[in-house]
């Protein structure tokens, strides 16, 4: 079936046919995470949110008449690479976590291919974490960002405690439309 896509959807797209891969779309957030850390309950947790909301999982594909296409793939596994600077010296590592936010943020992404969503984990100390999520802008805003950030957080607390969590229903523009 073919979704169609909102109008800042489609200005995106069609800017990408002009520089593909352009990365001032890309919408980094960066989240100071202290205490102690489940890396695997973080990493099932952010796989559940994909799972969750299939703009996260959609790619825009151009179809046989030149016009954009969403694809929704049934499933994505987003990974969760660790970057490991606890045994660095510490006035370094506050400077190295930035710039591998910062280099993280300037990657591009494919449309066409995706996955449209990135995200690594930098550890600092042993219980001292930066999560690094990266988005382009077709299909996320601000606004969506903030639900990410808040689901992440929900999932990852009943996850831990290998609990059910109960989110609310999606309604159905919030399960496609960034």
């Amino acid at each position: 079936k073919e979704l169609p896509l909102s109008f800042a959807q489609q200005r995106l797209w069609f800017l990408d046919q002009f520089d593909p891969g352009a990365i001032q779309y890309n919408i980094p957030v960066a989240v100071s995470l202290k205490g102690p850390l489940k890396i695997v309950a973080l990493e099932e947790s952010l796989n559940k949110i994909v799972q969750r909301h299939e703009t996260l999982r959609t790619v825009f594909k151009r179809r046989q008449d030149g016009k954009a296409e969403q694809v929704v793939k049934p499933s994505l596994k987003t990974a969760l690479p660790v970057i490991h600077l606890q045994d660095m010296p510490e006035d370094w590592r506050k400077e190295q976590a930035q710039k591998i936010a910062d280099a993280e943020a300037a990657l591009p992404f494919d449309l066409a291919h995706g996955p449209l969503l990135r995200a690594k984990l930098i550890q600092l100390d042993e219980e001292e974490f930066v999560l690094v999520i990266v988005m382009h802008h077709i299909i996320s805003d601000g606004w969506s960002v903030n639900i990410f950030i808040r689901e992440l957080a929900a999932l990852y607390e009943a996850t831990g405690h290998q609990r059910e969590i109960n989110l609310p229903e999606l309604r159905s523009e919030e399960r496609r439309v960034g």
